[in-house]
């Protein structure tokens, strides 16, 4: 007979949940309660989401979570816009916190640190990618959620009080860099990151065209200047521009709806970094990049996009993909966001605000993260039955 999520491992833990496609999140179970005698009606009972860590073990590191950003792959996940949703699902993937206890074998990390936790929690530590340092393209990677551990259980993210994982894939927190602006780093701030660097975008005089200013795109635009590039940013919405260019510091703005300001920027930029999840057109994108450009998508749109071949190939242009960076590059980045005062411009919000704070993330009204007071606001939405 399985096991209850309470009763598959010793600690135990407790969280906000999605039960099905809905993608609503709860504290709660829902189950039929007996009715009481005379009562004529079932009544519903509601008990708040537990389930169960790992014991910590010699090379683990048990964070007491404080601060949690919510991405916007928390929703597609949780909606199973991708077809490999699985259920209950605890969301969270940009997780900070304070290390509670570490294992005899831990050498990273002692009891009191500040640590975050980024999209993986495992991989198989013996491939070529691992090798390398890119954990996050092991073909046996595992997600903080929606994941299955080398035990066989499900992975939970950063919706919730603690979390176990191997120091190898937790990060070190710089003292002066905050929890809860740092906390998006570990996925939105990595994932642009590293496409700068692998892809040769980082140099000090490039030109940089970063599509989309959104949690990503303002990441992008903070790491692009820091690194010195010249950077562009391509948005359909024109009333983003005194916000790029005066406050974020882009060299210029584009409207990407606007003929006459595309045409103009034909052939001009060495690269691209496009974060934008929704249906987009990737030609008018590829014309402004000069030739032997990149246009690195990290975006993820629900349906495939329309690739036009011909101008990559009298361009010798090239369109890839990229994910979030293994550890060895997060900790750079973190380290890098650090050193050049980097953190994401956050909205703090309660545990009880985030199903208001997932409508509004699909209508892109936030600027430009959210991050749930996981420390102050959690347990009190959990404590009791309803």
């Amino acid at each position: 007979m399985s096991k209850s999520l309470e009763e598959e491992h010793p600690q135990k833990a407790f969280g906000w949940a999605a039960r099905d496609a809905t993608g609503a999140l709860s504290p709660f179970n829902f189950s039929r309660r007996k009715p009481l005698a005379g009562q004529q009606e079932m009544q519903l009972a509601l008990s708040p989401f537990n389930f169960s860590r790992r014991a910590n073990q010699d090379e683990d590191v048990t964070l007491k979570i404080l601060y949690c950003g919510v991405c916007h792959s928390d929703l597609h996940f949780t909606k199973n816009d991708w077809g490999f949703s699985f259920y209950p699902m605890v969301p969270g993937h940009e997780i900070v916190g304070i290390v509670t206890e570490v294992g005899k074998k831990v050498t990273k990390f002692k009891v009191g640190d500040k640590a975050g936790v980024g999209c993986i929690v495992g991989s198989c530590r013996a491939c070529p990618s691992c090798d390398q340092d890119a954990e996050s393209y092991c073909p046996k990677l595992i997600f903080t959620y929606n994941g299955i551990y080398h035990d066989g259980t499900p992975t939970y993210g950063g919706y919730s009080d603690m979390i176990v994982v191997d120091e190898h894939f937790v990060v070190r927190f710089p003292e002066n860099l905050p929890l809860d602006g740092g906390a998006p780093l570990l996925c939105a701030g990595i994932t642009v990151y590293s496409p700068m660097k692998y892809f040769g975008l980082s140099k000090p005089g490039m030109h940089l065209g970063i599509v989309g200013l959104g949690g990503l795109g303002h990441m992008a635009v903070k790491f692009a200047k820091a690194f010195g590039v010249k950077v562009t940013v391509i948005s359909t919405s024109p009333s983003k521009e005194k916000e790029a260019v005066d406050r974020l510091g882009a060299d210029s703005f584009l409207v990407s709806r606007d003929p006459k300001q595309m045409e103009a920027a034909k052939g001009t930029m060495d690269g691209i970094i496009d974060t934008v999840s929704a249906v987009h057109p990737l030609l008018p994108l590829i014309d402004l990049l000069m030739s032997h450009g990149k246009l690195i998508m990290v975006g993820a749109p629900e349906k495939p996009l329309e690739l036009p071949v011909f101008p990559l190939i009298m361009g010798r242009k090239i369109v890839a993909g990229s994910a979030f960076g293994g550890m060895k590059e997060t900790q750079e980045m973190i380290d890098f966001a650090a050193k050049h005062n980097i953190t994401a411009d956050i909205e703090v919000i309660p545990m009880d605000y985030i199903s208001t704070a997932m409508e509004r993330l699909v209508k892109a009204d936030v600027r430009y993260r959210f991050v749930i007071d996981i420390g102050n606001t959690l347990k009190a939405s959990c404590d009791g039955n309803v």
